[in-house]
């Protein structure tokens, strides 16, 4: 490299204190700070420029940054801009509640300012506690994914979605007197049990969680008792509202997670009309169980107004994935790529 190298100031307003140095040519270093008011049409409009040639593209809108950057909890020194001259070329952000980190997308003939852009996003996942971090983009998105793993990331599962037609699910005439009843606080220890290596909540969280979620009711989900009183062998749950997406409609390779599906609590996620998820207690239960619980719940949502029932599920569960194959159709595929830090 030629010409003299200069150092850029992180300007963050929590203690992230880190120098990077970047030489985009001999003489124009670029700075890195975090989020300020204004910076919504840019990052949108950034994005837009990056990746309208990608498979699948869809343009992201200033409202929908504003809505991220003005709910509970946002804080500024967790987005990262790279300007140059005074102008934003690039940006990262950082989704500490989530545990997730984007791509840094820079504007064409800036791509050197990636590195350090994600670098001060790393630095501020470590800063603050984190042991581990996820992205999640779609499969064909080849120069993304090829980024995330030369930055040492590796896929640890897909996410699957998958969707039913109703009318061909099998029927089940009897159930031999399971008792089948609505989710209640004295059964929480027991969903948190079963959704070990799947929840991604921390078990004293998960009362609030699902007992106080603003976007579906707690009476939509069921439990299934054994018939030996031994507590509960399976928990399910059925989602359905008109004002919410149609599975056929959505893009099933997005990187979108499905509300409601276990395994995605805390995440942002897509409200997906006609949504079906599940727990068991013992792998070899999965097939009755979750046939039981399909029943139970898709009477009451096709009651309604969903037509089909969709269903997201990881990869990495495979008696659960077993049955969504099983009586599901599978739609699309997107990969969780993780790293330790």
């Amino acid at each position: 490299m030629s010409g003299p190298t200069r150092d850029a100031k992180i300007r963050c307003p929590h203690p992230i204190r880190a120098w990077i140095t970047l030489l985009l040519s001999p003489y124009r270093p670029v700075n890195i700070r975090t989020f300020q008011p204004g910076d919504e049409r840019t990052q949108a409009a950034l994005f837009n420029s990056c990746a309208f040639a990608l498979p699948g593209f869809k343009p992201a809108s200033e409202d929908e940054v504003k809505r991220r950057v003005r709910a509970r909890g946002f804080d500024p020194g967790n987005r990262f801009y790279a300007e140059d001259g005074g102008q934003v070329v690039g940006y990262c952000v950082l989704e500490p509640g989530q545990g997730r980190i984007s791509y840094p997308w820079c504007r064409k003939g800036f791509e050197a300012a990636a590195r350090p852009l994600f670098d001060a996003a790393l630095r501020a996942a470590t800063d603050q506690g984190l042991t581990k971090l996820f992205a999640a983009y779609r499969r064909d998105w080849e120069v993304v994914l090829r980024f995330f793993v030369d930055a040492g990331f590796a896929v640890a599962r897909d996410m699957i979605n998958f969707v039913a037609d109703p009318v061909e699910l099998p029927t089940i005439a009897n159930r031999g007197g399971t008792a089948v009843r609505r989710l209640q606080r004295a059964d929480v220890p027991a969903l948190a049990e079963m959704g070990q290596g799947l929840i991604r909540l921390p078990a004293d969280k998960l009362e609030q969680y699902y007992f106080a979620n603003p976007y579906y009711p707690v009476e939509a989900f069921l439990v299934m008792e054994g018939r030996d009183g031994g507590g509960p062998v399976a928990i399910g749950v059925g989602l359905e509202s008109a004002t919410w997406a149609d599975v056929k409609k959505v893009d099933p390779l997005a990187p979108c997670f499905r509300m409601g599906a276990f395994g995605t609590e805390g995440l942002n996620a897509k409200r997906v009309n006609g949504l079906f998820s599940y727990l068991v207690s013992k792998p070899e239960h999965a097939i009755p169980a979750g046939l039981a619980l399909l029943a139970e719940t898709s009477q009451e949502m096709t009651e309604g107004s969903a037509s089909s029932i969709a269903a997201q599920c990881p990869s990495d569960v495979p008696y659960l994935l077993n049955f969504y194959s099983r009586y599901f159709k599978e739609q699309g595929r997107f990969p969780i790529l993780e790293r330790t830090l």
